[in-house]
């Protein structure tokens, strides 16, 4: 399927990897609507980054709630008529509660989830932006977000482990697993259209593309 002929695109990616840039970018280039992430609306989420113990609860049911009822609003969408990019698919949220939660807390949410999970739409394509952790904490820097100054070395590399091992095993939609180490898409628009290509090309299944270091 070609990039003209995807209705829903979904990008991903552990904190910091572009995900929110790329799918702005794609939105534009075909002229879909952007749905992103209420991350800087949740009320919780300064206090989970520097406790992450005490709020990671709440912060993940805002989160599954949010994200939820976003998806729920793409049912209500024409999706013949009305192209939309997201830069998240709900079953993120489960990477983050397997990272976060108790045993407990994750029996609850888990029984919460799965219903949730069976009335959302899924995506023609998913775009996973893989990265190492020091590019991400590189990323994270740069961008200074007061909410993430907070965030350690150590729980964005769990978490990392814990995307790459997901995306290994994901197979509910087409997939492009695409390296960011060695490219950029925001700056270099020989980068981008690289990435369009691979799109372009992409016929079903799992496609990776590890972009070679220019010069």
């Amino acid at each position: 399927m070609s990039l003209d002929q995807l209705r829903f695109i979904a990008v991903e990616g552990v904190i910091g990897a572009g995900k929110t840039t790329l799918a702005d970018k794609l939105a534009k280039t075909i002229g879909a609507s952007l749905m992103l992430e209420e991350f800087d609306q949740n009320p919780f989420l300064e206090e989970f980054y520097d406790d992450p113990r005490g709020y990671a609860f709440q912060t993940q049911i805002f989160f599954l709630l949010s994200r939820f009822r976003q998806l729920q609003d793409i049912l209500q969408v024409d999706l013949f008529r009305q192209k939309i990019v997201s830069d998240y698919i709900f079953e993120k949220d489960r990477i983050f509660a397997t990272l976060n939660l108790s045993e407990k807390e994750m029996k609850l949410y888990d029984g919460i989830a799965r219903l949730m999970e069976k009335e959302v739409s899924r995506p023609d394509l998913v775009i996973y932006l893989q990265a190492s952790t020091s590019h991400l904490m590189d990323n994270i820097r740069k961008r200074g977000r007061s909410y993430e100054k907070n965030i350690r070395t150590e729980y964005i590399d769990a978490l990392n482990e814990l995307y790459n091992k997901f995306f290994f095993h994901y197979s509910k939609t087409p997939l492009l697993v695409i390296n960011t180490d060695e490219i950029d898409f925001l700056h270099s628009e020989s980068d981008y259209q690289d990435i369009l290509v691979e799109i372009n090309h992409h016929q079903g299944g799992t496609r990776y593309y590890i972009p070679q270091k220019r010069g």
